[in-house]
């Protein structure tokens, strides 16, 4: 008779491409994990997995066992989870990574005052992350790739070209899109090394430009920083830049010129496996946080 911790196994593998992180998933050894997918491979006499050094694939056979199994698990998993869920309280640690320090800090501690047991780590990021191994519930910009997670759509951000006034007193005014070639910028990293891509919209026009950043930072609040403090010209997300722009320490820059504004996701690896915690801190968000460009000045731009 086949273990439903074998098949469970087998799906954990399936979905990480990964037999150790399998095992951190499931909080086994990772001998554990290969037993149970070798004693599986034994029970229904057919290769599962195909390893190789880098990555781990399924065979026909491994693929034909999961599109069958896979919905009878999650639908058992997710019944014993919601019973022994419904009566758990939050508590202990949570691991969250957010593509902004600032979105977070903002509604973060309304959620600690709501479940005083849950302690919270932050990773600031929005780079793609093994949900199943470093953090429970990540927040993330922009389209999401189909990496086997789940993602649910929590709001907007409306992005604005940004510039503090020392640095127009210094360099000059900008009278064209063109022109911001010709100028410093502050940016996240690109992939690759490529600049990445800042793109304008007005009246059906759409201007696209990639511009080699003079400074590159992986986190928002230090780039708004720089250019709040005359570094360059940078694109900055609604909520991290209107109290800047209210105060005149920053101005917009072209702001006939728009963008629809970035889809905000929450990411977590499972519905059927939430923790109390991870459950918790889902719905708040979703209850919590709204990102809206109504909420912002008629400006966008952004570089995706």
């Amino acid at each position: 008779m086949i273990d439903l911790n074998d098949l469970r196994a087998f799906e954990k593998v399936a979905a990480t491409k990964s037999f150790a992180s399998a095992a951190r998933a499931l909080g086994l050894p990772r001998s554990s994990v290969s037993r149970s997918i070798a004693r599986l491979e034994r029970e229904i006499d057919a290769r599962l997995f195909q390893r190789t050094t880098r990555e781990v694939a399924l065979t026909p056979a491994g693929e034909a066992l999961l599109l069958r199994c896979a919905g009878l698990l999650s639908e058992l998993e997710e019944a014993v989870a919601q019973v022994r869920t419904s009566k758990s309280v939050p508590h202990g640690p949570l691991r969250v990574s957010a593509f902004a320090a600032n979105l977070l800090a903002q509604e973060l501690p309304a959620f600690l005052q709501r479940y005083p047991d849950v302690t919270v780590s932050i990773d600031v990021s929005n780079e793609p992350r093994d949900l199943m191994a470093d953090v429970d519930v990540a927040i993330r910009l922009g389209p999401m790739p189909d990496s086997g997670v789940v993602a649910t759509r929590i709001g907007t951000v409306t992005r604005h070209l940004c510039v503090s006034p020392s640095y127009i007193e210094r360099r000059g005014t900008l009278e064209s899109l063109d022109e911001l070639a010709e100028h410093d910028t502050v940016d996240l990293p690109g992939a690759y090394g490529r600049p990445r891509c800042w793109t304008f919209t007005k009246d059906g026009e759409t201007k696209k430009l990639e511009i080699p950043a003079r400074v590159s930072v992986n986190e928002e609040s230090a780039i708004k920083k720089l250019v709040v403090n005359g570094a360059g010209i940078g694109v900055l997300s609604a909520h991290c830049c209107r109290p800047a722009l209210a105060s005149g320490q920053l101005v917009p820059l072209f702001p006939e010129w728009s963008i629809p504004p970035l889809d905000v996701n929450i990411v977590f690896a499972s519905k059927r496996e939430l923790s109390p915690n991870v459950r918790a801190f889902v719905d708040f968000m979703k209850e919590r946080l709204v990102v809206s460009e109504n909420a912002s000045p008629s400006h966008a731009a952004s570089r995706q």
